[in-house]
């Protein structure tokens, strides 16, 4: 059975993609998740009996982090002395450039027995050029707009002095990539070998 590739570059001021054990002080992998990128690739093209399963990641800038601290005036917000908004502190990840790609898997049978592989990768190729996307992508928070997403450039590429190991990172929210039940999954000893996360099948 072919296989039909897609990838995109992404980046960005800031970005954080928070580990599940960091408690109320948000701490950021060094790298995108599985899930993080999956949200990603859904905000350009979403199908309903196909999605885009990422493969690996290429981290193109050098991973730096950053104290961040923001207001938050949501619905979980604490009345402490009258106040409608309190601080959050995080630990971000900033200037970060990534090349993502991903194959198009199937979650169901095609309806009417149609190529609906092919079709979304058709979709998502032509969605990326124009610029016409499902949803807002971002780097993890919704104020982390990217500064560019798009087409992979030929100016960016992996950084090759880049080999950390992570003991354990956070996978999947869900039991499935689609329509799943939420059952939290983790992949053990994750290593960034030369500037390039593989995800495990």
């Amino acid at each position: 059975m072919p296989e039909y590739p897609v990838s995109f570059e992404i980046a960005g001021p800031a970005a954080i993609f928070t580990r599940p054990d960091s408690g109320s002080g948000f701490v950021s992998y060094p790298a995108p998740t599985y899930s993080a990128l999956r949200g990603m690739f859904d905000c350009v093209a979403f199908w309903k009996s196909a999605y885009i399963q990422p493969m690996r990641v290429e981290i193109c800038n050098p991973i730096q982090f950053l104290r961040y601290a923001t207001n938050y005036g949501g619905p979980l917000r604490k009345e402490i002395a009258g106040a409608n908004s309190y601080q959050l502190f995080a630990t971000i990840l900033i200037d970060v450039c990534y090349k993502v790609h991903g194959v198009v898997a199937e979650s169901s049978p095609s309806p009417g027995g149609n190529n609906h592989l092919h079709a979304l990768q058709e979709l998502f190729g032509r969605r990326l050029q124009q610029g016409r996307f499902y949803r807002t992508p971002c780097l993890g928070w919704s104020e982390f707009t990217p500064s560019y997403f798009g087409t992979l450039r030929q100016t960016t590429q992996a950084r090759k002095d880049i080999d950390v190991s992570v003991p354990s990172m956070l996978r999947r929210v869900f039991d499935r990539d689609f329509a799943g039940r939420y059952d939290p999954s983790f992949d053990q000893d994750v290593r960034i070998e030369r500037g390039v996360l593989s995800f495990a099948q």
